[in-house]
């Protein structure tokens, strides 16, 4: 059963997809970042260090705040629940286990450390929300006497941004469309980027955070399933003038560019 079923109320359905969706959101861009770190540590250690400082920055701007802030509203509401109280009680010591994961990153060591510490942080993450969507968040919102949307409003009021709402929707305008040809050079090794494989709804967000973490004057390669060019606009909202494009390949089996830091 879905959170959307077990809802007491429209409001609180709304509020567990938007949580979601956030959730979604950060999912796919900490997949990214890790994705180049892991590249990085592969093809160019000297890179890896700004790659893993990138990554440390989007933790402690979006991951670490997230998870505070549910400390403050969610967890305290779950926790008053008899069946969720060890529940919760598990989740806040996954929550330190991420923190020492950030910080361990956040102390630098040799590229292999950091790529392995950067899967390590993602593999939890990713496990740690997949309880928070199909237990927590059910739990919530189907408690009649506990307004899922009130806390949510809560952690807006703590992080100070819409939390909750994914930026995927297709952007307007912007980008070379693919046809300036600005590209890096042929005997340079990029990093590969295969989003076949992404289930659909983290696709966008992992780009963004894998295109994010491209240091400046470097590359990387972007593999879809089809010509991306709702995401090639959404990375000209992101970063206007940022990305030179170049198609690599256009199908039928794959659409293969290469995205240059310009």
């Amino acid at each position: 059963m879905s959170t959307l079923t077990l809802a007491s109320d429209p409001q609180d359905a709304a509020a567990a997809e938007a949580v979601e969706a956030h959730h979604t959101q950060l999912a796919g861009e900490l997949a990214g970042r890790v994705a180049m770190l892991v590249a990085a540590a592969e093809r160019d250690p000297a890179a890896a260090d700004g790659v893993r400082a990138g990554l440390v920055d989007f933790c402690d701007r979006d991951l670490v705040p997230h998870a505070t802030a549910e400390e403050g509203t969610l967890y305290p509401a779950a926790r008053a629940l008899p069946e969720a109280r060890l529940l919760v009680e598990g989740m806040i010591a996954e929550h330190r286990r991420l923190v020492a994961l950030v910080d361990a990153l956040r102390a630098g060591g040799d590229a292999v450390r950091a790529a392995a510490e950067g899967r390590a942080l993602q593999v939890l993450f990713e496990e740690h929300l997949e309880k928070e969507n199909t237990l927590v968040l059910p739990l919530l919102a189907g408690a009649p006497d506990i307004s899922l949307a009130g806390l949510l409003a809560g952690m807006h009021d703590l992080l100070g941004h819409d939390h909750g709402t994914a930026d995927a929707t297709p952007a307007s305008g912007g980008g070379c469309g693919g046809t300036c040809g600005c590209g890096g050079s042929d005997d340079t090794e990029v990093p590969e980027l295969d989003v076949r494989d992404i289930p659909h709804s983290l696709r966008h967000a992992t780009v963004f955070g894998a295109v994010a973490a491209v240091p400046s004057g470097a590359a990387m390669t972007l593999v879809a399933p089809h010509d991306p060019l709702p995401l090639l606009a959404q990375i000209e909202d992101r970063h206007p003038g940022a990305f030179a494009v170049e198609y690599l390949e256009r199908g039928p089996e794959a659409w293969r560019l290469l995205l240059t830091h310009r």
